[in-house]
């Protein structure tokens, strides 16, 4: 609720020749604002082991190397637990009789479409998995680098966010201007300097709140992109799947000289 989609949605439809993509696998909302037309999808799998019980002698080595236990050894008998497998494939190659082998589970699906001009795509983790990021992995396999490609985040600082945000260009850090907004907007501009990603910050809901916010990114030397205001008009629009630029036109020149100013930061990097 800080408002990653908004501004993302915002940034798409403010520019020209884009590629969006929904990362926020476990509850993707941005099609309810660009209104996608899906055309295709692509089931997501992740290998998880299966063993042949007629060649296990019971060593262990499996269970013992597995920090997620997902595999469990009782007498000689192996229980595995998929939704708890990560898919690394270390027990496959740590078997010294060679009886595991690897078997596709599908975990959620990729759905590619059309939003008026904007190439549209989004990962939907099946309900009750908890593995996230090998969608977010093959989501940033079908990225078109000859376009203005804008990846919208999952929420926090965990695992999909990481995948998402690694190797990008530039990343974008929304935040509210209370107490709460701060804390949060603390732990991801930690994260960000970890990942080496350039980073600036926007203020949603601007007029709410206090300054702390705006005093922490001066300490802190991190630009300021924008400000959107608590603006009724907003609220309003959002409650019907509007975008802002929709709902306030004249904020997407400010989007545009946004782009113009993140573009000038990463040539000057390179």
């Amino acid at each position: 609720g800080t408002g990653k989609t908004t501004v993302a949605v915002s940034l798409a439809l403010s520019l020209d020749g884009v590629q969006f993509v929904d990362c926020d696998v476990e509850e993707p909302n941005a099609a309810i604002f660009l209104r996608p037309v899906i055309a295709g999808e692509i089931p997501v799998t992740m290998p998880v082991p299966e063993v042949d019980e007629s060649k296990c002698s019971g060593c262990r080595k499996c269970a013992e190397l597995c920090a997620y236990n997902a595999l469990v050894v009782i007498g000689k008998r192996v229980l595995v637990f998929p939704h708890m497998c990560h898919g690394c494939g270390g027990c496959t190659i740590i078997c010294p009789e060679r009886a595991i082998t690897e078997k596709p589970r599908e975990i959620g699906m990729i759905e590619k479409g059309m939003a008026g001009p904007i190439e549209f795509m989004q990962g939907i983790l099946n309900v009750g998995d908890p593995m996230a990021t090998p969608i977010i992995k093959q989501l940033r396999r079908q990225l078109d680098r000859s376009k203005i490609v804008v990846l919208d985040s999952p929420p926090g600082t965990s695992c999909p966010v990481i995948e998402t945000v690694r190797e990008s260009d530039f990343c974008i850090l929304v935040t509210e201007p209370t107490p709460f907004g701060l804390h949060d907007l603390q732990l991801a501009v930690a994260t960000v300097r970890e990942l080496h990603v350039p980073f600036g910050v926007i203020i949603n809901c601007a007029g709410i709140g206090d300054d702390s916010v705006e005093t922490y990114c001066r300490e802190e030397r991190i630009p300021l992109l924008m400000k959107i205001p608590w603006d009724r008009r907003i609220a309003e629009g959002y409650s019907r799947g509007e975008p802002v630029v929709r709902v306030m036109p004249e904020i997407k020149e400010q989007f545009r000289k946004l782009y113009a100013e993140i573009v000038t930061v990463v040539n000057a990097a390179a």
